[in-house]
């Protein structure tokens, strides 16, 4: 029986629909309905092999369950699966799209995924002082949905205290190095890892070295400056359009005003001066311009419709996310030197996203509402096999398991750290540790995520799960529970929804029954339960 409280919480959100499909003039489900059908003809339409047949579609649990860990983070509340349920609009599955892109976590969410795809190749750990900041810029702009193309363009253009503006977290993660940051915008930015070519020709593409040395001539008048305000340490992102040695230094300024490509023969030499040019479209700059003329002038070229790498990219990163195997992969590299899984259906949803202006939400909106989406889960298939004919299985990131566990065992994260801690502090939080043990680099194929011993014991044996798990803990979840649920069969109900968004099957349930009675100590045997499904592998997953 549900309870008239968990009624009147699925009447209301029931009521909660907000947001629109349309970007443009072009319909986001209207585009769905098309990327299927090129899909039916381009990736499994016409196959002999009973395996590259697709499959169902999920049932309604499943996909809410998925849907909410993509777009917020975490998994449905028992009140929202329970609306689900009761509705039975046949639009429901676009209105729970809807409501969930409103809800303020979906900014938060891929905040913390572009903090990741950004932090984890970094070069200087102390960047790791802008990532509060990271999060904070982030989830302003996607909750206000701010354009894609205008946030690369703050990050390529970014100046400023990396303890403000979070934007500067690419050019301070890689320290300001001209080189590097040249290589991060290009992964990035546009899947393109052109880094290939700094000392040689790209062994793989058609990338020359003088097009990575002429790109990194956007780059050379940038420089990170220590930041002290009292006690709080801090770095800035500054440009530097004077030569000369600082007012308060006796040493030359760091690096030089303009970008040398190295000569591998003679490394003691300046090297060949190179003016800035974009490699994909051969627009140039003159030598000469300030730091801001030329970045300003590449976030032009790289957010540019006539750059087609710049809407691929970002499409191709979001459906491996979502669906689960990218159309190219890994995400970060791609290129006209390399195969793309039925190439035009990403051309397809890559130019209506460009003429969507960029629109992030309509995006979500477009690959959510495809079959593609929304099909049952099967493992990650290899790279022979018929593409997108399931969703695939996704490991948690880091930051949603955490937002998972909070849900199931009903506690709460805590305030923000403060800003003024040091990066070791900041690690030393709940989430913090949990990133630590769990964390990987959002760019890597997802088949080369694996589990690991640390993992396992954080789950089995952490002191904080413990307590939370405890019936005896004063005002925990389960003890809770355990008063106002006094028949077992309800409990276990509202565990399985607490933990994986769904009721338990017949067979789960009789387990349970029987485990309970054996134990004979009711609150022991609900924590094992509880222990159980926190340790899953469907807890550790989204399917």
């Amino acid at each position: 029986m549900l309870s008239s409280r968990r009624l009147i919480s699925a009447g209301l959100l029931l009521l909660a629909t907000c947001g629109s499909a349309w970007a443009g003039g072009i319909d986001a489900r209207a585009a769905a309905r098309q990327i299927d059908e090129l899909l039916a003809k381009e990736a499994y339409g016409g196959s002999a092999d009973s395996q590259a047949a697709p499959v169902a579609r999920a049932d309604d649990e499943t996909f809410l369950r998925r849907l909410a860990l993509d777009l917020v983070g975490r998994p449905p509340t028992p009140e929202e699966v329970t609306a689900f349920a009761l509705d039975n609009a046949a639009d429901k599955r676009d209105k729970a799209v809807d409501r969930l892109l409103a809800h303020s976590e979906f900014g938060e969410n891929w905040a913390r995924y572009w903090r990741d795809v950004i932090m984890y190749r970094r070069s200087e750990d102390r960047a790791l002082l802008v990532s509060p900041t990271l999060v904070t810029f982030l989830a302003k702009a996607f909750n206000e949905n701010a354009h894609w193309d205008a946030i690369a363009r703050k990050f390529i253009t970014a100046t400023g205290d990396v303890r403000e503006a979070g934007e500067t977290a690419i050019i301070m993660a890689q320290n300001g190095n001209a080189e590097d940051t040249t290589a991060e915008v290009s992964r990035i930015f546009l899947g393109i890892q052109i880094q290939c070519a700094q000392c040689h020709n790209h062994p793989t593409d058609r990338w020359k070295r003088e097009q990575f040395h002429e790109l990194a001539a956007f780059f050379p008048r940038i420089a990170v400056r220590p930041v002290r305000d009292g006690e709080m340490r801090s770095f800035a992102v500054v440009s530097v359009d004077r030569g000369g040695r600082d007012k308060d230094k006796a040493k030359p300024r760091r690096g030089a005003l303009e970008h040398h490509m190295p000569d591998l023969n003679h490394p003691d030499q300046e090297g060949k001066l190179m003016k800035p040019v974009f490699f994909v479209t051969g627009q140039h700059l003159e030598s000469g311009l300030s730091d801001k003329a030329r970045r300003e002038k590449l976030a032009d070229w790289f957010t540019g419709r006539n750059n087609r790498w710049f809407a691929r990219a970002y499409v191709n990163r979001m459906w491996s996310e979502l669906v689960g195997h990218g159309f190219y992969e890994p995400v970060d590299d791609i290129g006209p030197d390399r195969a793309a899984s039925a190439p035009h259906t990403l051309d397809y949803l890559a130019d209506h996203f460009a003429g969507a202006q960029y629109d992030v939400k309509w995006l979500f909106r477009a690959i959510t509402a495809t079959e593609a989406y929304q099909r049952d889960s099967r493992s990650r298939a290899s790279s022979e096999a018929t593409p997108f004919v399931a969703c695939a299985t996704q490991r948690l990131r880091a930051d949603q398991l955490f937002n998972t566990l909070m849900v199931a065992l009903g506690v709460e994260e805590g305030g923000p750290p403060r800003r003024d801690r040091n990066p070791r502090a900041m690690l030393a939080t709940p989430r913090g540790r949990m990133n630590a043990t769990f964390g990987y680099d959002p760019s890597n194929r997802r088949d080369e995520v694996a589990g690991s011993i640390p993992q396992a014991l954080m789950l089995m044996n952490a002191p904080e799960l413990n307590r939370a798990i405890k019936a005896s803990e004063p005002g925990s979840m389960l003890s809770q529970l355990l008063t106002q649920l006094p028949k077992d069969e309800a409990l276990i109900d509202e565990l399985y929804l607490r933990c994986l968004a769904r009721e338990p099957s017949a067979r789960e349930r009789e387990t349970c029954l029987a485990h309970v009675a054996v134990t004979r100590q009711r609150a022991e045997a609900f924590e094992d339960i509880v222990w159980s499904l926190v340790n899953s592998t469907e807890f550790l997953n989204r399917k």
